[in-house]
C-alpha cells in the first residue's frame, strides 16, 4: 500500500492513503520531513536531554523534565493504550523515523549545534503531549499563592487571581444555524499559545476510505487533536482553566541507604535514583529523582528544608486519553465527538461541535480529580488523609441555543476550576455576534480581529478624577479619556495608554505594599515566571487600583505619578517620542530554541521554553517594547489576544497561533490562517509566507479540491 501527498499553495500537506494505519505513517514522515527541528527538540525536551545540544540555559527544563517522570509517564500511558491505538501510534512513529533524516539533512540547525537526528519510541508522541501540557493547568500558581500567603496574608491571594488583564487563553464561538448565512452552523475561534517558530499547530488534511479531515494537528502527535472539519461534524476547544494537578508538602528522610516519605500511613519507601544531565559546553549536572505516593517530587529534596509533589492524572492512572484522536478522526455526528472526547484525560478542555445534520454540542473533557477544597487553592499536607483524591468529578455541559462562547471564562467549566480569565473577551465575542446576523466563514475575521480593550476603563477612571495637573499631563490626561479604547497598531492615543500603564505597574510592583514579595523562595528556575512580581502586578492591575485593595497603596497618587512620567518622556506621541504609536512597541516576538536574533530580536527561552496558554510570560528584559519583529494589532484582552507584559515589556509573546473558520454547510468553503507557515525550515518558501495574512487578520481558504493540489512526486510514503 502507499500514501500520497499533495500540497496547497501555501505548502500546507493533504495525505491520502488506503488505510488509517498508512496515513498515520504518512502523517508522521510528512512531519519529519516539514518539522523536524521542532518535534526532535520536543523529543529531548520531554526526555530531559535538550541541554545536551542547547547548552546551560535548557538545564532548569531537563532537571524539571526529569523529576516530573515525563518519559516515563508516557511509557506507562503507552503500555496502557488499547491495541488497535497503540498500532495507530506506532505507524505515526514508524513514519516519523522514515522522514527524519531527510527532515534534518534541509535544516541547518541540526549542524549548527551538531545535533543527529533520533529514533522515537513507541510511546514519543505520548512524551510530547505531556510535555506541551505539563504547566497546562498552571500548578506554578499555587507556590505563588503559598508565596502572597506567607507574604502579605491569606486575605491578599484573591487579589492576584488571574481574572486580569493579563490572562489571555483562547477564544471560540460556535454559530447555529439561524445566524448564518448558509442555514447551517459555523465553528470558529483562535487558541492564544506562545507564538513558537517553527508554530504549535500543523495545518494538514488527513484522508483515507474511512474518513477525509482538515483541521489543526499538533507536529509529533497523531492525528487531530484539538481543531478538526471531517466534512459531517467540526470540534474546537479552548482550554476549561480546570483544577487538576495537586501540589504536597512532603516529609523525606533518608533511610537505610533510601529515601522515605511521611504519609497517611506513617513513613513509606519512595522511589528514587539519579540522572546525569549533559550539558553543552559545560559539566554534567547530577539530579536526584524522588517519587513518594503522591506523585514526584518537583520542589527541595529529602536534604531539604522544603519538599514538594505533584500529583497529576497521566501519571497518577496510566492514562492519557489518546484512544481519542482516531475516534476523532471517524466522528460523523456530534454524538461521535462527544463519545471520543469522554476518553480525554488531560488538558482538560472546553468543546464545541456542530454537525451538518445540526447537532450541536458544548462541553467539558477531561479528568478532574474530586479532593478537599484546599487542594485546589495551594500547597496541602502529605500526610493528612483529608487530601487525597477520591474519585472523578463529572464533566459539565451546556445547551446550545443559538451562539455558544468559550473564552477560558467562568462558564460551563466553573466547578471544576479557582482562577478563570476575565468576562471581557466573552462578553466583547457576544456583542459582535449579536450585533450582525448572516454570518459566513468569510466574514469571521471582523470578530478574530477586534481590538477593543474594555479593561482600559479602571485606570481611565483614576484619570479623569486627576485635578491640578502641569499642562504636558493635563493634554495626554483629555487625549487618553477621548480615545476610542482600540489598541490598533497605528494608534498613538493605543500606544500612550500602553506607557502610562507600564509606569503604573513598575510603580506598584516596587511600592512598599508589596515589598515582602520582592524575594521569591528558591524554588526551581522553572517556575520562576509564576513568581515574578511585575507580571502578577499586571494581571491583578485593575482589582490593586480599586480603594482600599492593600494597605497603604494610593492608587490615586501612583496614577498620577505614572501620569507625569510618561509625559514628560519620548514615549508620550503629545511630544512626538519615538513610542508613539502602539505597533512601535508592541511587536511579534516569536520563541525559537535556537535563536538567530536579527536586530533587536530578544533572546531564547531554552531555560523553561513556552508553557501552555495561561502561564505568565517569560520575561525578555524590562519593557524592552521597541524590539521584536512586525507591529502587531490588539492586546491580551482583546478579542485580537496579542499577548504582552505590561511593565515589562510590550512585545508579543503569546498571541494567536492559528485561527480558524469551519463551515458546516461547505467545508471547502472554511478558513484557516497560522502566523507563520507550513515549514518549520527558516528560509524555505513556506517558512512564514502566512504572516502577512494572518498579521493583517485575513483567513485563507481551506482547499478541498484534490485537482486543485499539487501532488509531491518520488515521496513513496508505503512500508518501509
Amino acid at each position: 500500500m502507499t500514501a500520497r501527498v499533495f500540497r496547497d499553495r501555501w505548502g500546507v500537506p493533504h495525505l491520502r492513503a488506503d488505510d488509517p494505519a498508512e496515513l498515520a505513517f504518512a502523517q508522521g514522515r510528512v512531519t519529519g520531513h516539514d518539522r523536524a527541528w521542532q518535534i526532535e527538540v520536543e523529543r529531548h525536551r520531554s526526555l530531559g536531554t535538550s541541554a545536551a545540544f542547547l547548552g546551560a540555559d535548557a538545564v532548569p527544563w531537563d532537571r524539571f523534565a526529569r523529576r516530573t517522570r515525563l518519559d516515563d509517564t508516557a511509557r506507562r500511558c503507552h503500555a496502557r493504550l488499547d491495541a488497535a491505538t497503540a498500532a495507530w501510534v506506532g505507524r505515526y512513529v514508524d513514519g516519523v523515523n522514515a522522514g527524519l533524516a531527510d527532515g534534518a539533512a534541509r535544516d541547518p540547525r541540526f549542524g549548527a549545534v551538531a545535533l543527529p537526528p533520533g529514533r522515537w519510541e513507541p510511546w514519543t508522541p505520548l512524551a510530547i503531549w505531556l510535555t506541551h501540557h505539563v504547566l497546562f493547568a498552571g500548578f506554578p500558581g499555587k507556590l505563588w499563592r503559598e508565596h502572597v500567603a506567607r507574604r502579605l496574608g491569606p486575605a491578599a491571594v484573591p487579589l492576584f487571581h488571574a481574572d486580569g488583564p493579563a490572562s489571555s487563553g483562547s477564544n471560540g464561538w460556535l454559530l447555529a444555524g439561524s445566524r448564518t448565512a448558509t442555514g447551517a452552523a459555523l465553528l470558529a475561534g483562535d487558541p492564544h499559545r506562545y507564538i513558537e517558530d517553527p508554530g504549535i499547530y500543523q495545518q494538514i488534511r488527513l484522508a483515507c476510505p474511512e474518513y477525509d479531515v482538515v483541521g489543526l494537528a499538533v507536529p509529533g502527535v497523531p492525528g487531530i487533536a484539538h481543531f478538526g472539519h471531517t466534512g459531517a461534524v467540526a470540534w474546537a476547544i479552548t482550554n476549561a482553566m480546570a483544577d487538576y494537578q495537586d501540589l504536597y508538602a512532603e516529609r523525606l528522610r533518608r533511610h537505610g541507604g533510601g529515601v522515605e516519605a511521611y504519609g497517611p500511613d506513617g513513613w513509606r519507601p519512595a522511589r528514587t535514583h539519579t540522572e546525569p544531565i549533559e550539558v553543552a559546553g559545560g559539566d554534567p549536572v547530577e539530579v536526584e529523582v524522588v517519587e513518594t505516593d503522591r506523585g514526584p517530587v518537583v520542589v527541595g529534596g529529602p536534604d531539604s528544608s522544603e519538599a514538594i509533589s505533584l500529583r497529576y492524572p497521566s501519571r497518577a492512572t496510566g492514562e492519557l486519553g489518546f484512544a481519542a484522536l482516531p475516534a476523532l478522526l471517524r466522528a460523523r455526528t456530534v454524538a461521535d465527538v462527544d463519545a471520543a472526547v469522554d476518553r480525554w484525560v488531560e488538558p482538560v478542555n472546553v468543546v464545541l461541535a456542530a454537525d451538518t445534520a445540526g447537532g450541536l454540542l458544548h462541553r467539558v473533557a477531561g479528568a478532574v480529580p474530586d479532593r478537599h477544597t484546599d487542594n485546589r487553592l495551594g500547597v496541602v499536607p502529605a500526610w493528612a488523609p483529608a487530601y487525597a483524591w477520591r474519585g472523578w468529578h463529572p464533566m459539565p455541559r451546556a445547551d446550545v441555543r443559538d451562539v455558544a462562547v468559550m473564552a477560558n471564562e467562568c462558564g460551563v467549566s466553573a466547578p471544576l476550576g479557582v482562577e478563570f480569565a476575565p468576562p471581557h473577551r466573552a462578553r466583547r465575542i457576544r456583542e459582535l455576534l449579536d450585533a450582525s446576523s448572516g454570518w459566513s466563514a468569510g466574514r469571521m475575521g471582523e470578530v478574530h480581529t477586534d481590538t477593543y480593550l474594555a479593561p482600559a476603563e479602571p485606570l481611565l477612571a483614576l484619570l479623569a478624577d486627576l485635578a491640578d495637573l502641569p499642562p504636558e499631563a493635563a493634554t495626554l490626561r483629555d487625549r487618553l479619556l477621548r480615545w476610542d479604547r482600540r489598541m490598533a497598531a497605528a494608534s498613538g492615543d493605543a500606544g500612550a495608554f500602553a506607557a502610562l500603564r507600564s509606569a503604573l505597574v513598575r510603580r506598584i510592583a516596587t511600592h512598599p505594599a508589596l515589598a515582602a514579595l520582592a524575594e521569591p523562595p528558591a524554588y526551581p528556575e522553572v517556575f520562576a515566571p509564576w513568581l515574578a512580581v511585575s507580571p502578577r502586578v499586571a494581571i491583578a492591575l485593575n482589582t490593586l487600583l480599586v480603594p482600599g485593595a492593600l494597605p497603604g497603596l494610593d492608587a490615586s497618587a501612583l496614577t498620577r505619578d505614572a501620569l507625569l512620567e510618561v509625559a514628560g518622556s519620548d514615549q508620550d506621541p503629545a511630544v512626538g517620542g519615538t513610542g508613539a504609536r502602539w505597533g512601535a512597541r508592541h511587536r511579534l516576538a516569536p520563541w525559537r530554541a535556537l535563536p538567530d536574533p536579527g536586530p533587536g530580536d530578544p533572546p531564547s527561552d531554552a531555560d523553561t521554553g513556552p508553557d501552555a496558554e495561561t502561564g505568565p510570560e517569560l520575561p525578555v528584559g524590562p519593557d524592552r517594547g521597541a524590539a521584536g519583529g512586525p507591529e502587531l494589532d490588539g492586546d491580551h484582552d482583546c478579542v485580537l489576544a496579542t499577548s504582552s507584559v505590561p511593565g515589562f515589556t510590550d512585545l508579543c509573546l503569546r498571541g494567536p497561533a492559528a485561527r480558524y473558520a469551519w463551515d458546516l454547510a461547505r467545508r471547502e468553503d472554511s478558513r484557516w490562517v497560522v502566523p507563520l507557515g507550513a515549514d518549520g525550515v527558516p528560509g524555505t518558501a513556506h517558512h512564514d509566507d502566512q504572516l502577512a495574512a494572518w498579521r493583517r487578520g485575513e483567513l485563507l481558504a481551506v482547499v478541498t479540491d484534490w485537482a486543485e493540489l499539487t501532488e509531491e512526486r518520488g515521496t513513496d510514503e508505503g512500508r518501509d
